[in-house]
């Protein structure tokens, strides 16, 4: 029975009493814990004492000296996150060199570089950097040629970021990637002239290449055609010749000749159509015609 009611004293005293007591040593200010990517600063009636950045347990006392009690109970701890971030502002209205309205979209990452002038140059340095970018690209990219504005988006980038990175840097940020992701008209009426003149031009270029195909398919018609007609006219011309030479080869057969003449001759009869009266072998001519009349 004592054996039971020591453990469960004992894991009282660690569920409920170690945290209680660690809560209370952190509170008084004898340690503090930093997580990844997260920043400490301490600040004790308008001086800021130190900052911790190393991610762990953090004796205070050794960082902060004797004034880290005080810091927990009359200070200021300000949490800071530390990881890269990013933002992306929408159609920023520029002109180009011929008075088209453009707008620009552009992409950024930043990151807090100096925790202190964060917390004290500045007291809204995210949208200060926000309205920073935003105004160096209308004035940085305005009065472009409206070719270059369309495709030289990394030379663009560059001249932003070279525009903002100091001013950032005095606000405790540093930039990241700066990236000009879209650029677009910013006139309906412009983009639908514009996709009306691409629609017709694809008309044209079509027409084009259909007239094209066309064009091709008759130009090897016509040679096709021409060919068959030499071959044709060659067949043609060689036809007489081997018709006399099969005919002389027959005639060499006087039987075979005769034969192959009287079919020729009853085919011929036969095709015509013609009325064919036939005479007995024997017997005079007259009496024949008159037994055909009777």
């Amino acid at each position: 029975m004592t054996y039971l009611v020591i453990a469960v004293l004992t894991f009282a005293a660690l569920s409920f009493g170690m945290p209680i007591f660690f809560a209370i040593l952190r509170i008084l200010g004898f340690y503090d814990v930093v997580r990844e990517r997260k920043c400490h600063v301490y600040v004790l009636f308008g001086q800021v004492l130190g900052i911790l950045t190393e991610p762990g347990i953090h004796l205070l006392m050794s960082e902060l000296g004797l004034r880290a009690i005080l810091v927990r109970l009359f200070g200021q701890r300000h949490v800071l996150d530390m990881r890269l971030d990013q933002e992306y502002l929408r159609s920023q209205p520029v002109n180009s060199e011929e008075g088209a309205p453009m707008g620009i979209g552009i992409w950024y990452e930043m990151f807090i570089s100096d925790p202190a002038a964060y917390l004290f140059q500045n007291t809204d340095p995210r949208g200060s950097l926000r309205a920073n970018v935003g105004s160096t690209t209308v004035r940085a990219l305005s009065n472009m040629r409206l070719e270059d504005m369309l495709e030289t988006r990394h030379s663009m980038s560059l001249l932003v970021r070279n525009e903002v990175s100091q001013k950032a840097h005095e606000w405790g940020y540093k930039l990241g990637s700066v990236y000009i992701r879209k650029v677009h008209f910013r006139d309906a009426q412009m983009v639908q002239q514009i996709e009306e003149k691409v629609t017709n031009r694809l008309r044209q270029v079509t027409s084009a290449i259909r007239q094209d195909g066309v064009n091709q398919v008759s130009l090897i018609r016509g040679a096709a055609e021409r060919e068959a007609a030499i071959e044709f006219a060659k067949a043609a011309t060689l036809r007489p010749q081997i018709l006399g030479a099969t005919l002389r080869e027959m005639l060499q057969n006087p039987r075979v000749a005769n034969a192959t003449f009287d079919v020729l001759e009853t085919q011929q009869l036969l095709q015509s159509q013609a009325e064919v009266s036939l005479l007995p072998p024997e017997g005079s001519l007259m009496a024949t015609l008159k037994a055909s009349r009777s």
